[in-house]
């Protein structure tokens, strides 16, 4: 449990990536056998079911601790997480033990049919025996608050280092609906699959954002002009009748889009498309927030489907009867593609279609309805270019749009995490509605360093209320948020949600009194949004 405990300080402590891959490597290779498949079960989602009411744990805490309740809340407030606060709390521990991540777990799902007086008396003993920062792990999986710093796709890459392993390999491996209790490490990551090599996509090319005028760039005709559209990154397979979708980040998302496997069953055998998941409906692209409905769920209800359907729109092709042709010419590519893709009439499967201008000043000026067209921009690509592996320079560029701005309010802060974790660094804006300030984003980046610890110190010399770890502030700080799409949504306050809200510049030349209305919010989704 002491190295699991460590794994999680490390990363939660450092916000780099190289040092975050190093920890998970070095846990992988050396942590027991079944500790690895609950690591890996916590960091993909696969947590033990909660068994013990946190009021529960409160209680305990206090009562062994010898505080009040307010002393306690005073704490809670402070700190603002309930795991942490347990652990600081609680007393030292007066035994010591060195029993792994797995037991403790199967020590909690024992709990599962116990009584109250019975619970209290297993979790007591775990709190006198476990280290501070062993305590706070343990409850942290109690509360099924369980959350650290890293995505799946590094804790991917981190045992594909460690086991000298494709990256896509593991991720295909750990997909799917698989349980610790009833699989071992070595066979759900170490043994053969024969699906390995099938289902294997290739490296993505990624374009660099537009550096140059168009100008620069030659002749218009020696270009493919395509829309950007704003959805998932993603290569279709279909090899010997097995169909495997991958997102960019090299997840495999098949299960997650049923209406995409069963058009590409319609396709031709032993082909790779690459191209971009968007909801999409009646010929017209949607919103991506209805994308993001469909992500991260473990069942996908006929609502979900019905509400959010999504299609394939294949921008290239990769591999063609079996074989690799990525060394091909785009427009060779480009014909095949059309080729296949005429042949097969499914309604989920569309072709990105190529833009027609005769200069670079009328795409400037079709550039400018990107919006309308549920696009984020362009994407330019030389026709006579290879499809290479990873991010190259001169032969494919994006060009996006402007994002939108607004100017808010801070009327809320929370402090950060990791290196954050002291410092207010989460905000929540809002705009003006008559008299009353209307909250309408939450903002995570944008400043600098020094912005942020001055932008601290406002917060804790301004603070007006406390909900838990939450702080109303004075309002008296303006900002400007920068967002690339607009949507209505009846789970926010003022009514409307932003796509990638970001902080773009602090408005210290702005009185509060100047920042923008909820009508100018609904001005801008009345252009923009949906």
């Amino acid at each position: 449990m002491q190295q699991f405990a460590s794994l999680f300080s490390k990363l939660d402590q450092s916000n780099k990536t190289t040092d975050k891959l190093a920890a998970l490597k070095d846990y992988f290779l050396s942590a027991p056998m079944q500790d690895r498949l609950w690591t890996l079960a916590l960091f993909t989602h696969k947590r033990p079911k909660r068994q013990v009411n946190t009021r529960l744990l409160r209680e305990w805490c206090c009562e062994i601790s010898g505080i009040p309740d307010w002393l306690f809340e005073e704490s809670y407030q402070t700190v603002g997480d309930l795991a942490e606060t347990l652990a600081l709390l609680l007393p030292e521990n007066s035994e010591k033990q060195d029993n792994t991540l797995s037991f403790w777990i199967q020590y909690l799902t024992g709990l599962k049919d116990l009584d109250d007086l019975t619970k209290k008396e297993k979790i007591l003993y775990a709190w006198s025996v476990l280290e501070k920062d062993e305590r706070f792990i343990f409850t942290k999986i109690i509360t099924g608050g369980f959350r650290v710093g890293v995505s799946q796709n590094l804790v991917t890459q981190a045992i594909a280092d460690a086991f000298d392993m494709e990256k896509t390999e593991v991720a295909h491996r750990i997909m799917g609906d698989w349980s610790p209790d009833e699989i071992n490490f070595d066979t759900l990551i170490l043994s053969k699959n024969q699906l390995d090599d099938l289902s294997r996509p290739f490296p993505f090319f990624l374009a660099h954002p537009l550096e140059k005028e168009l100008e620069e760039l030659g002749t218009i005709a020696d270009w493919q002009v395509e829309w950007k559209w704003d959805g998932i990154r993603g290569q279709l397979i279909y090899r010997k009748s097995e169909v495997f979708l991958w997102s960019r980040g090299e997840e495999l998302v098949t299960e997650k889009f049923p209406e995409i496997q069963r058009m590409a069953e319609k396709l031709p055998q032993n082909i790779v498309l690459d191209g971009e998941i968007v909801a999409f409906e009646n010929g017209s692209p949607l919103p991506f927030g209805l994308l993001q409905t469909r992500i991260g769920r473990k069942n996908l209800s006929k609502k979900i489907l019905k509400e959010a359907p999504v299609s394939f729109i294949a921008y290239d092709m990769l591999e063609y009867e079996g074989k690799d042709i990525r060394n091909l010419p785009l427009q060779e590519r480009r014909f095949l593609l059309e080729k296949t893709l005429s042949e097969t009439s499914e309604s989920n499967l569309l072709l990105s279609q190529s833009i027609h201008c005769e200069n670079w000043n009328e795409l400037k000026s079709l550039h400018k309805e990107s919006r309308e067209m549920m696009a984020e921009g362009f994407m330019l690509k030389q026709k006579n270019s290879p499809y290479e592996a990873g991010r190259k320079r001169g032969t494919w560029w994006k060009w996006k749009i402007e994002p939108l701005t607004i100017d808010g309010v801070m009327i809320y802060a929370q402090k950060g995490h990791g290196r954050r974790a002291n410092l207010y660094s989460d905000y929540t804006l809002a705009v003006w509605n008559g008299e009353s300030l209307v909250p309408f984003a939450k903002a995570y980046s944008g400043l600098t360093d020094s912005e942020i610890r001055e932008v601290d110190k406002y917060v804790k010399q301004n603070t007006m209320e406390r909900f838990g770890p939450v702080r109303t502030v004075k309002a008296g700080l303006v900002f400007e948020i920068a967002f690339e799409g607009i949507q209505k949504s009846s789970r926010h306050k003022s009514g409307i949600a932003l796509r990638f809200p970001r902080i773009q510049r602090w408005r210290k030349d702005k009185p509060i009194e100047e920042a923008n209305t909820l009508d100018d919010l609904k001005g801008l989704l009345e252009i923009y949004g949906v």
